[in-house]
């Protein structure tokens, strides 16, 4: 279980880093991809953040609109 909380913690460093660079919080990006009903884990966003940069800040983008 603590690895699980762990990888979780990391996945949310990882995006947020992500996000705050195209002027976006953590909390606020997840608030806009839930109601936007786009449906990707963390996990998923922060292996696009740290290896994909274009791709999630694409995603960032739609969830602003």
């Amino acid at each position: 279980k603590k690895k699980k909380r762990d990888n979780r913690g990391l996945w949310q460093v990882k995006i947020n880093a992500a996000s705050r660079e195209s002027g976006i919080s953590y909390s606020k990006l997840i608030n806009q991809l839930k109601k936007k009903n786009i449906n990707v884990n963390r996990k998923m966003l922060a292996e696009l953040a740290e290896n994909y940069p274009n791709i999630f800040k694409v995603i960032i983008e739609e969830a602003g609109k």
